[in-house]
């Protein structure tokens, strides 16, 4: 059969790395394009995690796309609000609003060996066929709902933070938060004031260090917009910045003892009780777990009517949550801060390959993909930020648009010349032999958190700088994959 002139590409996702594909595709002149979204709306996480007070951990000067810089963030750490507004805000300015269809949730995604082509199943029996299907489903959009016995049980409204449910009232009522994660540590200090009591669930403490957050003032805006190549030095300078932090995660590097010092200052100065500031102590090493950034979330766990439980939650009841020591914590609301099932990737959908093959086989024991992308004996499938693709710090807007980049140039060359590309096995084992043998002498190997599967394989995190993951997918090198 002849070559596909004009692929039909189908992006799995409306967020920042589903939309980046679709507009890298759209500038090319790609033209038959669909990003499907299950919600109403495009924005992905910004979207979905409204919980009080989410805002970004990484500064906004870098938390956006390079084709779209934005000059008037109200504070150097932009809150969902503005986010979601800047992204439903580009999307539309670059056409990419057409070309998203909501409220199309993938069930199964199915190669057809005779056809050599996709076939994508809705949740509602809808088939959709495509040449090329890219994952942009990211690595933070299902919550991880823990298996406590009882949790059904609870008498009182209960929710995710990513699920946040508006219509609780929590004025002067008593509520229980399961997690001490990246979430919790903005929505507890966000609604401290307003509730009678909080029981924070803690099983292993943060790293918390102080955030430089602050309003921009007007001359801020003003410089950016009448001069943006100071905005682009600056976001240059953040950027350099940040890959020095990815690298003092990674592998206790130069900024590793400072962040040492800073977080065992706050937490001194912030908590004067001895008792709860031993409760706060971590017992792993910086970095193992994702830092966290703020300057509220020890001065809230402070406060009177705060208590931090360290007792293992054995269970939950009607009134409340039972610990292991016996005590039955009670509570009108709980609130599961309990982060997201980053490991499972693309789950809940099935995505099945060459032969009838289920990628769930194919990653038995721990995702893995050639640069985070393609896998062997999946033709024209890509995912973005897929495994060992997030980082420990900086944006990482910038490894999705090298995605992207890379994704435009697998489809240029199925366009001129090929109806498939598949990555030969040799290049993905060789590449992930590689990423492993790199991970295993970081500070993650080892360590039990969200990075690492239930196998203890690190499939989350890239092992290096963000600039050394641009390079290596600058290029599409069309030898590593067998071209037909």
């Amino acid at each position: 059969m002849a070559p596909t002139q004009q692929p039909r590409v189908l992006v799995i996702g409306a967020g920042f790395g589903g939309l980046a594909t679709a507009r890298e595709l759209l500038a090319a002149g790609h033209r038959d394009v669909t990003v499907l979204e299950r919600a109403d709306d495009v924005g992905g996480v910004w979207r979905d995690n409204t919980y009080p007070d989410a805002a970004c951990d990484v500064p906004s000067t870098l938390y956006s796309w390079s084709w779209a810089p934005k000059h008037d963030w109200s504070h150097r750490y932009a809150k969902q609000p503005e986010i979601l507004d800047y992204i439903r805000t580009e999307a539309d300015r670059a056409g990419l609003r057409d070309l998203v269809r909501t409220r199309s949730e993938v069930a199964a995604v199915s190669w057809d060996d005779t056809e050599r082509h996709w076939v994508v199943t809705l949740t509602d029996g809808t088939d959709l066929v495509a040449d090329v299907v890219v994952s942009a489903v990211g690595q933070l959009s299902r919550p991880a709902v823990p298996a406590i016995p009882g949790l059904d049980d609870f008498a009182g409204p209960s929710f995710h933070s990513a699920r946040w449910d508006h219509t609780v009232p929590l004025r002067g009522k008593r509520i229980g938060v399961i997690g001490t994660g990246a979430s919790a540590i903005q929505f507890v200090p966000g609604i401290v004031d307003d509730v009678a009591a909080i029981t924070v669930f803690q099983r292993s403490a943060p790293y918390v260090v102080p955030k430089p957050d602050r309003a921009y003032r007007p001359w801020h805006t003003t410089l950016f917009t009448r001069a943006p190549g100071i905005h682009h030095v600056v976001r240059r300078g953040v950027f350099h910045l940040s890959e020095q932090l990815n690298k003092t995660l990674d592998d206790d590097g130069r900024l590793a003892s400072g962040l040492r010092r800073a977080w065992q200052a706050q937490l001194r100065r912030q908590v004067k009780d001895p008792a709860l500031r031993a409760k706060l102590v971590p017992d792993y090493p910086l970095g193992c777990k994702r830092l966290l950034f703020s300057n509220d979330w020890y001065p809230a766990l402070a406060r009177e009517h705060v208590e931090v439980v360290t007792e293992d939650v054995t269970a939950v009841e009607g009134a409340g949550v039972r610990t292991g020591d016996g005590t039955l914590h009670e509570c009108d609301v709980l609130i599961l801060g309990t982060g997201f099932a980053a490991t499972d990737f693309l789950a809940p959908m099935e995505v099945t390959g060459r032969g009838g093959r289920r990628l769930d086989d194919a990653w038995d024991g721990g995702a893995r993909a050639h640069l985070g992308m393609t896998v062997p004996g999946f033709p024209n499938f890509f995912c973005v930020y897929g495994p060992n693709t997030n980082l420990g710090g900086s944006s990482i807007i910038g490894m999705l648009e090298a995605q992207a980049g890379y994704i435009r140039q697998a489809v240029d060359v199925l366009a001129a010349r090929a109806r498939t590309v598949e990555v030969r096995p040799e290049v993905a084992d060789g590449f992930d032999s590689e990423v492993q043998g790199r991970l295993a002498r970081s500070v993650w190997a080892g360590c039990t958190s969200w990075y690492t599967s239930a196998s203890g394989r690190v499939t989350t995190n890239w092992p290096g700088p963000v600039a050394e993951y641009q390079r290596r997918t600058a290029t599409f090198a069309a030898d590593e994959y067998a071209v037909d």
